[in-house]
């Protein structure tokens, strides 16, 4: 059947990639490290460390989950392969159905854990501080920031990731003016990095009553949580520490005393804030962490062969510098202006359905 030679064309295309895979990912080290860190957990000690111990469990994890996808993957090649000789011995057209849907889901899984491959810059392991700041607009660009959080954070369940929000100042009717919060999890800066930009909204207001289509910007930005201690230089008296008072989200979680920090390095004016912990020493060391890596990646900036790798360019939060549109009326569809990937379902994107986009960008797709 002419179906079944096209799949076998297609799968067998596959087998030098995967063994390839197995290189780039250095699947037997990963063994390796894995039955290390299986011993370690057995130690009589092993518990006496709780930050050290959830260390270790999130590695093992991490390992974990990739050499099963790599076993699966193996798995479901050969399963494949074995279903396409059932079709030519059996001559059963109802097997052709099961190989299509077998061979996309393995396409689809492929694919992903390709993209991991090319998570290999300096910073692309570390968590991420993503930082969200409504355009002009008022309520309407409020709410769509707060929108974005929304979506940003069902991407991060999706992915096991978990969340904290370091920093947050509500709109003043509804809606979030900014938030500051961190991703926490394998490769969250690598994946999320491709975010930093402005983003632009474009529906029928419902806060307004004439029901008028309204376009909304927000700006992402996003920097690598870098967990060794950076060596930056900085003088106390290039820096205006601030305190204030704390408060979550609609006003939960009032602090009584003024815990909250903003920090102003005044030769750069990078304000960074931190408001997560009920201390205000844990606050204040949290902020100058975020300075110390704002300001490392400030001056790799400098160097121009590491300048998209690292940042990228932030631009004006207005019409023209987009990098991706969400078009809900008069019709729907996200766009990413730097790929060219687009797709009908917004509702699926703005539910954290993001790897359309983060992938293409990761292979560095233009269209």
């Amino acid at each position: 059947m002419v179906e079944l030679d096209q799949f076998k064309g297609i799968i067998l295309t596959y087998e030098t990639p995967l063994y390839e895979m197995r290189d780039s990912l250095d699947e037997a080290g990963k063994e390796r490290k894995l039955e290390e860190l299986r011993k370690r957990i057995e130690e009589p000690d092993f518990w006496d460390s709780p930050e050290e111990s959830t260390k270790v469990m999130k590695e093992m994890k991490s390992l974990e989950g990739v050499l099963d996808t790599l076993k699966d993957l193996r798995s479901a090649y050969d399963d494949i392969l074995t279903l396409i000789d059932m079709g030519y011995e059996e001559e059963d057209v109802t097997l052709v159905k099961e190989i299509q849907e077998e061979l996309e889901d393995f396409e689809k899984r492929f694919d992903t854990l390709r993209v991991e491959t090319l998570l290999s810059g300096e910073y692309d392991k570390d968590n991420a501080i993503v930082t969200i700041h409504a355009g002009a607009g008022g309520t309407e660009s409020n709410d769509w920031a707060n929108m974005l959080y929304r979506m940003y954070h069902r991407y991060a369940e999706q992915k096991n990731f978990s969340v904290s929000v370091l920093d947050f100042v509500a709109g003043d009717i509804t809606g979030i003016k900014a938030i500051t919060f961190e991703v926490e999890g394998e490769n969250a800066y690598g994946y999320l990095k491709s975010e930093k930009g402005i983003h632009r909204l474009v529906r029928i207001s419902p806060f307004n009553a004439a029901g008028k289509r309204q376009t909304s910007f927000a700006s992402v930005d996003v920097v690598p949580d870098i967990a060794t201690d950076i060596d930056v230089d900085i003088e106390d008296d290039d820096l205006k520490i601030d305190t204030y008072r704390a408060s979550g989200a609609g006003g939960q979680h009032v602090n009584k005393t003024s815990s909250a920090i903003r920090i102003t390095h005044l030769p750069t004016g990078i304000v960074v804030q931190c408001q997560n912990e009920r201390s205000q020493h844990f606050n204040k060391e949290k902020a100058m962490q975020i300075l110390k890596v704002r300001l490392q990646l400030l001056k790799e900036q400098e160097q121009a062969d590491k300048v998209s790798d690292i940042r990228g360019e932030m631009k004006e939060i207005g019409f023209g510098s987009q990098i991706r549109s969400y078009i809900m009326q008069p019709y729907t569809m996200v766009k990413d202006h730097r790929t060219g990937e687009e797709t009908g379902n917004v509702n699926a994107v703005l539910d954290g359905s993001l790897d359309l986009f983060i992938n293409a960008y990761l292979k560095g797709g233009k269209k």
